[in-house]
């Protein structure tokens, strides 16, 4: 087999490497192999082809030295090296070094030459500060101090694998970046302590923290290197916070290209179902590295329902779904609409609902079905927390039911406009909430309103139970205007519609609004569960301070309703005029009235008594007086 003269060596490397005779190489630098001898041996990596030397590839790679003592025919002239790591560009670095040319060994390129430099098995065996001892300095003084210096050299030993794990590069750059991080987190808060304490004039200058400088860095690597990084770090204690930001920026960049869908890919075609698995892959990937669960999560709402989101389009596993569902039902307090709204995933289906009401109904039995004073959440709270919970003026837990039972009434009036939404499910949202949840209706009356408009043709007895929903002692005046005249209601509630605002005008007109208004009040208060701080289990610490807390409770219920009194007993006279005259209801009370009156005079008048408004006579007198002896005796 003939062999190729020395020459230049061409500077493509991707392409058919090969030598051209040149009779004068040594004028140039970066001309090499220099040297007058023919080559004696053909290097083959890929396409890719290296007419070399023997003696200056054996005097530094064991492995070349090998296959050529190991090979019968002593005049091989070619050998094939495909499967060095780095592929030809690494193996011309290494070359290089072998014929003693100075190679800058930098980030882009050290872990090629330090797995290229393991596959050749260039040691300390064969001559002094090989390839491998180079890298290995560079290594231990560049990149494993540097957290972005670490991450970017395992970037490059994505596509070096496998040999970049059997020399355990990976776990020692997975280490040094967890390590380091933890560093600078020691290092920053020391910083917040030194700037707090010592310095209290001086402004506080907020350090810059590790994931503000290094976490977005992590968005290069790949799904396994991300996830064993992430790991590694919660291991070394890292704080949950920077851990949730870190996510966030991965989640976001990784997903950027495929949440938005072409809209002319086919759904339902290979390409749809290939970007629908990479969205579950990483989806329920980063919910496997989401902190802990927890009431005070550090992981923002909006975040938890994009991840919802993209879980039920993706056909995300029922666990992936669950864990979500349940870390939003833990915080749900911190919602809005724009993150309960989830599309429901109806792909072929044109008779689906727009949302999914099952996963909504999951989320808030979980809020609902918290306990105030769960065990675990006690064992992580400190005294300054426990101080809050326990003296402050309102109850974290009630403000946060109104919060939600809102929250619920604005997504009811949102998914009632959905024609293919199911009354049963409408009606069990709308069922979901306690009593004492709602201090007025009227959102949920709305709900109800926009639901029977839409949906004319539901049955009398589903009609009935939704509407049986409405507590119309909680509704409020515009509402009750409303509903009186509203011919969707069924004939039930409207009678007792109007039944409430007779007893609330009569009130009103005879200034005894007073007794009425505490009355409902108290009725709307919040009821202690059976669970909660009424139970004999609890210690008499919790149950001194449960007795605090709903003592001061009541007192800014009372603090309400006072400012609400002042305000009614300011406007008495003038809305005891305009309820007589304007009032829908004033109408109907006249008329009923009317009726009453006849009827009253009627049957006085067979008893022989003078009618409604008239002197008695002295035969009424006497008989009045005869009765009156009659019942005391």
């Amino acid at each position: 087999m003939g062999v190729v003269t020395v020459g230049e060596l061409k500077t493509s490397i991707s392409g058919k490497r090969s030598f051209r005779p040149s009779s004068t190489i040594r004028h140039a630098a970066t001309e090499w192999p220099i040297s007058d001898v023919s080559s004696d041996v053909t290097i083959e990596i890929e396409a890719s082809s290296f007419a070399l030397h023997k003696f200056p590839l054996v005097s530094r790679s064991g492995r070349i030295r090998r296959l050529l003592i190991e090979a019968k025919d002593a005049t091989i002239s070619r050998m094939n090296l495909s499967l060095i790591p780095g592929g030809p560009e690494a193996f011309e670095l290494a070359a290089k070094f072998c014929y003693g040319i100075n190679i800058e060994i930098t980030l882009s390129n050290v872990a090629m030459l330090r797995c290229a430099a393991h596959f050749l098995e260039m040691t300390e065996e064969f001559v002094q500060k090989n390839l491998e001892a180079r890298t290995e300095a560079y290594l231990k003084d560049t990149v494993l101090p540097n957290i972005s210096n670490s991450i970017s050299v395992l970037h490059r030993c994505e596509c070096l694998s496998p040999v970049s794990e059997e020399i355990n590069l990976v776990n020692r750059l997975i280490n040094a970046i967890a390590n380091n991080a933890c560093k600078e987190q020691l290092a920053s808060g020391l910083l917040k302590l030194d700037h707090n304490f010592p310095m209290k004039t001086m402004p506080n200058i907020e350090p810059e923290t590790p994931s503000d400088w290094w976490g977005k860095s992590l968005s290069v690597l790949n799904l396994e290197f991300f996830q064993r990084v992430l790991t590694a770090v919660k291991s070394k204690g890292l704080k949950q916070d920077m851990i949730s930001k870190i996510l966030i920026n991965y989640t976001h960049n990784s997903l950027q290209g495929l949440v938005i869908r072409d809209p002319h890919i086919v759904r339902g075609s290979l390409l749809d179902m290939e970007l629908q698995k990479k969205q579950r892959v990483i989806v329920e990937a980063m919910v496997s590295l989401l902190p802990t669960q927890s009431r005070r999560s550090s992981v923002p709402m909006a975040f938890l329902s994009s991840l919802l989101k993209t879980a039920i389009a993706s056909s995300a596993s029922t666990s992936c779904r669950s864990d979500l569902e349940r870390r939003i039902g833990l915080q749900l307090d911190q919602a809005i609409l724009e993150d309960i709204l989830i599309p429901a995933n109806s792909y072929g289906n044109n008779h689906g609902t727009m949302y999914d009401t099952e996963s909504i109904l999951r989320i808030f039995s979980i809020f609902l079905n918290l306990d105030e004073d769960d065990d675990e959440d006690n064992r992580m709270r400190d005294e300054s927390e426990m101080a809050y919970d326990f003296d402050s003026p309102g109850s974290p837990k009630q403000s946060s039911i109104l919060k939600v039972s809102k929250l619920l009434d604005t997504y009811l009036a949102e998914i009632a406009l959905d024609t293919n939404l199911l009354p049963s499910k409408f009606i069990a949202l709308a069922e979901l909430l306690p009593d004492h949840a709602r201090i007025i209706s009227d959102g949920l009356y709305r709900a109800v309103d926009i639901f029977l408009k839409v949906h004319p043709n539901i049955k009398d007895s589903e009609r009935y139970r939704l509407c049986k929903t409405i507590d119309c002692q909680k509704l409020s005046q515009e509402a009750c205007s409303h509903a009186a005249q509203n011919e969707r209601l069924p004939v039930q509630m409207a009678v007792q519609v109007l039944y409430f605002e007779q007893i609330r005008l009569r009130n009103a007109m005879n200034g005894g609004h007073n007794q009425f208004f505490f009355g409902t009040i108290n009725s709307q208060l919040p009821q202690r569960s059976s669970s909660g701080a009424g139970s004999g289990a609890i210690s008499p610490r919790d149950n001194y301070a449960s007795v605090r807390r709903e003592n001061r409770e009541l007192k800014l219920e009372v603090a309400r309703m006072r400012m609400r009194l002042t305000d009614l007993e300011k406007d008495h006279v003038s809305m005891k005029q305009e309820l007589v005259r304007s009032h829908p209801a004033n109408k109907i009370f006249k008329s009923f009235t009317k009726k009453l009156s006849k009827q009253l005079n009627s049957l006085f008048r067979i008893n022989n008594l003078k009618p409604i408004g008239s002197k008695p006579n002295a035969e009424s007198r006497f008989l009045f007086q005869r009765r009156r002896r009659h019942s005391i005796s």
